[in-house]
């Protein structure tokens, strides 16, 4: 499922920089800014696993994270700035995704993937950002697998002998939802990784428990027959809104939508398992590559400019040492935040894979590269 794990015996162990600030590649340069420190933020509980979806409230500090896994409980997590556990909310065997704290509301919202365990039905809650282990939890809207189907054929064109490639996708499946944003009137964007769509939430912050779920795209460039299997996924939208930013994990790529037209194109290729996406102050886009085991940045042009994080083995306590299949990042003032979700996606042979070694999953939190002016 991996990377080539032998090249982690020669890792990089640089940093590039002056006095003035990190130096960045640009186009007078092929030179990156590397940080391989990787800081453990947090250790989840024992038989709490899988942490993928993480948000933050910028005004304590507070980070929300929550559990994608099958064979347990799921939980919402919720840690103060220095790493202390301060509440969980149970989900039963329903899988969470995304999340992302409304600073309006005071709320953060959730996907929940129920569908995908054949234990209920794809849908955005929320839940209070104070929350204890019996606040309540409001449902917003669901989705079903016959809401969009299946994207049409897309068409690749780039093999070398001039030839194409017609992908047509299976429409026999639950919906995904998975990333979600705001944009600057208060609608939230959900991802759906299966269905190769993104919906559109109007005034959701409003309009529940009646909310509809729109759809706002659907399109060939959102849905992957690659691996891991899941297509479009962490959203962003740049300053202005003028573009939704989209990762498709299993292309290994990221997107650009118009929300005006609606046309999808390429923004950046070949970043190994793009999942979560968020924008520092600097107005860097940065990806957390799953299958890399570590985060990259990107500049307006999609070329990347920075790299932090990787993966160092397994520690004798079962947590990973550095980064393990990051999913999705959040920042906080100048430190960046990740879930290892450190899940495994093969059923080769036992132990094929380091994600079979965990015992413990972990939170990691690593400085900006501005940060270390």
């Amino acid at each position: 499922m991996k990377k080539n794990l032998a090249a982690l015996a020669v890792p990089l162990f640089f940093s590039i920089g002056m006095t003035a600030g990190p130096v960045f590649a640009d186009g007078n340069s092929s030179r990156l800014f590397i940080d391989r420190d990787v800081d453990t933020f947090a250790v989840l509980p024992k038989d709490v696993r899988q942490p993928e979806g993480i948000a933050a409230n910028p005004a304590n500090g507070d980070i929300y994270v929550a559990t994608f896994d099958f064979a347990n409980p799921n939980k919402l997590l919720r840690y103060n700035r220095h790493g202390q556990l301060l509440a969980q909310r149970d989900f039963d065997n329903t899988p969470l995704l995304g999340l992302i704290f409304d600073p309006v509301q005071g709320k953060v919202y959730i996907t929940n993937a129920g569908d995908l365990a054949g234990v209920g039905v794809a849908k955005i809650q929320r839940i209070a950002a104070n929350f204890n282990s019996t606040t309540p939890i409001e449902d917003v809207v669901t989705v079903t697998g016959t809401d969009v189907g299946a994207p049409a054929p897309r068409r690749e064109k780039n093999n070398p002998d001039g030839s194409e490639d017609i992908i047509t996708f299976g429409s026999n499946f639950a919906p995904a939802l998975n990333a979600m944003d705001f944009d600057k009137k208060g609608n939230l964007y959900v991802s759906d990784s299966f269905q190769g769509a993104i919906f559109q939430i109007n005034n959701v912050r409003n309009c529940a428990p009646g909310c509809v779920a729109t759809l706002f795209a659907h399109d060939p460039l959102l849905a992957t027959a690659g691996f891991p299997p899941f297509g479009a996924n962490g959203l962003a939208f740049n300053g202005d809104d003028s573009v939704l930013f989209i990762a498709n994990t299993g292309d290994d790529r990221v997107l650009k939508l118009d929300p005006h037209t609606k046309v999808v194109t390429l923004f950046a290729e070949s970043i190994n398992g793009a999942d979560g996406i968020v924008f520092d102050d600097k107005g860097l886009l940065w990806v957390a590559a799953n299958q890399a085991d570590e985060l990259v940045a990107l500049n307006e042009n999609g070329k990347i400019v920075a790299k932090l994080g990787e993966f160092r083995g397994i520690n004798r306590n079962g947590t990973p040492d550095g980064l393990l299949f990051p999913a999705s990042p959040v920042i906080v003032g100048d430190e960046i935040f990740v879930t290892n979700l450190a899940i495994s996606l093969t059923n080769n042979a036992p132990h094929d894979e380091p994600e079979d070694d965990v015992k413990l999953w972990t939170i990691s939190r690593m400085k900006l590269p501005h940060a270390k002016d």
